[in-house]
């Protein structure tokens, strides 16, 4: 007999079958916050490629599907919250899952960080408080207590958050749509601008970039991508917890395709890349052109919905950014692979309370200490969050096609989807992270410079380093898990 799978998942005291199909996308789509993530990212790939930056958001989508698919495997077979960390450690042994898990918690701590400070920002300035949201002193305050008050939103319960999220994700699509289709229109209508040019089939054609152009762009939309996988964190809560969130995994990251190629085609063409004015050449754009276009194509009235909608963005993915990093945590504990107090769960929200408040409090002190070194520091952090979330996807990708290894032969389905498509998909991201962390080492990258080394580099891969640490501390004071004796490796296929 061939072991139930869905009865190998212990049972980790959260609130099964809360969400469905919809609820379950919602988180995944909240979790990648794509507004501001767009705000935040599409200057950046534009400085690498230019005019190419659709075709880039294709180009990573690839990966990220292939990705996708491996989770989706993975999570019909052991839909567990601990996702990579569970899954890492089932294929590959209890060193390569910990540290799968330690990435997506570093992913979380620093991305929480980075949209903690744009929500504060922008909330601010759409009040019309532009002096305050000039004021770091008060940025900063006003960042720590959104961290808190999300926290506490996740402390509630799943339910609440995807109340929430569902009403946020709405306003940020609905924005998004209505920004891009004004756009276009004034583009085909002449009422543009002289600046405005027309959409090219060229730039959804990837060739003649450089090597490093290539993984610069990569893996800044890697960032652009990362968050559907909170899909999976949440599958125990989700009804039909073996297909629902692997579905709604996929699902999320062809929406997110189809949203940024849709509005960067249409920044592109209203703006043009002329280098004064509203150009994609003018460096003083790069850190937000969405908001930038908001006056010129619709007015007052879409200036402030787009700077409202970043701030919500920004703010949604500040509250289900928590929601997977303290189910993983939840997980890690439940096989004492970390302190037992991470897997209490809260008896009436039937949460994961102390992970979810330590997830809070980590990026309260990640956000302080980077705010206090330089407000450079702290723009680099998101540049190296690429980095985390290359690595934990690629052992995710490599995982299913060792889990499934014995498998892969039963049919052309398997072969494609556990084996073939898993490791380029691993192969991809193992790329992106290799040849943007050798372009990261210099001094040239980014906004920042320790020790003669790029700073995106250092606290890239420092925050990845930190996890060795750890890992032996936990190591030596929690030998069953390390010895493989609360999660022991398996093969899928294997008799009980």
């Amino acid at each position: 007999m061939v072991a139930s799978p869905i009865a190998a998942v212990p049972d980790k005291g959260l609130r099964r079958g809360s969400l469905g199909l919809a609820g379950n996308m919602v988180i995944g789509l909240s979790s990648t916050a794509p507004a501001y993530s767009l705000a935040a990212t599409l200057g950046g790939v534009v400085g690498h490629v230019e005019g190419k930056a659709p075709a880039m958001f294709v180009i990573a989508f690839v990966p990220m599907l292939l990705v996708a698919l491996a989770y989706r495997e993975l999570a019909a077979d052991t839909p567990d919250a601990g996702t990579t960390f569970t899954w890492g450690a089932k294929a590959f042994g209890p060193w390569i899952g910990w540290m799968g898990g330690w990435g997506l918690a570093v992913s979380a701590i620093i991305c929480l960080a980075n949209v903690a400070e744009i929500s504060a920002t922008y909330l601010l300035r759409f009040a019309g408080l532009h002096d305050l949201a000039d004021d770091r002193a008060v940025v900063v305050g006003f960042g720590c207590l959104l961290i808190v008050a999300m926290t506490w939103v996740s402390y509630r319960g799943i339910v609440v958050s995807e109340r929430m999220q569902t009403v946020l994700m709405g306003v940020q699509f609905t924005v998004l749509a209505v920004a891009a289709a004004a756009a276009l229109w004034a583009v085909y209508t002449g009422a543009a601008g002289p600046q405005a040019i027309r959409p090219s089939w060229d730039w959804l054609d990837p060739t003649g970039l450089t090597a490093s152009q290539l993984a610069g762009a990569v893996i800044l939309c890697i960032f652009l991508y990362w968050g559907w996988d909170a899909c999976l964190a949440v599958g125990e809560e989700t009804r039909d917890s073996s297909s629902t969130p692997g579905r709604a995994a996929v699902l999320a990251t062809v929406v997110l395709m189809s949203t940024y190629v849709l509005v960067a085609i249409a920044v592109q063409a209203y703006s043009g890349f002329g280098e004064t004015g509203l150009g994609l050449g003018n460096t003083a754009n790069h850190d937000d052109v969405l908001t930038v276009l908001g006056e010129p194509v619709g007015g007052a009235v879409l200036s402030g919905l787009l700077v409202l909608t970043v701030a919500l963005s920004a703010l949604s993915s500040t509250q289900s950014t928590v929601l997977p990093t303290a189910r993983g945590t939840l997980a890690m504990a439940v096989y004492r692979a970390v302190p037992e107090r991470f897997a209490r769960v809260q008896p009436r929200y039937l949460t994961p309370s102390f992970g979810t408040v330590m997830m809070g409090v980590s990026a309260l002190v990640f956000y302080l200490t980077l705010a206090l070194l330089s407000r450079n520091t702290l723009a680099d952090s998101i540049s190296s969050l690429g980095l985390a979330v290359a690595f934990y996807y690629a052992i995710t990708a490599f995982a299913c096609a060792w889990y499934f290894r014995r498998t892969v032969t039963a049919s052309l389905r398997n072969l494609f989807l556990r084996l073939i498509f898993p490791v380029l998909g691993g192969v991809s991201m193992l790329w992106a992270l290799g040849q943007s962390a050798v372009d990261m080492v210099s001094p040239d990258y980014g906004e920042t410079v320790i020790g003669g080394i790029g700073g995106v580099f250092v606290i890239g891969v420092g925050m990845l380093l930190l996890g060795v640490p750890l890992m032996i501390a936990c190591a030596a004071t929690r030998p069953a898990f390390f010895r493989g004796e609360s999660l022991p490796r398996s093969v899928a296929g294997e008799d009980a």
